[in-house]
């Protein structure tokens, strides 16, 4: 089945407030991994709660779609994205 926004959009949706692991991309061969929360969803991004640094961040579904961020949950490492 091929993605589309809102399809990812109704996916993160289902899994707010679950810990996930993100990948992104952060220039050039430069990656970001970190834990964090899915926090609040909005109809163009949504947040995640990064514990360690105890800050929000956001992304927008496009990145997903585009994979520019990767995203699995923390409890058994199911890709989501």
């Amino acid at each position: 089945m091929a993605q589309t926004l809102e399809t990812i959009r109704e996916k993160v949706r289902q899994h707010k407030g679950v810990e996930v692991c993100y990948k992104a991309t952060n220039g050039r061969r430069k990656m970001e991994e970190r834990n964090g929360v899915i926090r609040d969803v909005y109809p163009s991004l949504f947040t995640l709660y990064i514990e360690s640094q105890q800050s929000l961040i956001s992304f927008s579904y496009a990145d997903l779609l585009t994979h520019e961020v990767e995203m699995q949950l923390a409890s058994n490492g199911e890709y989501l994205f």
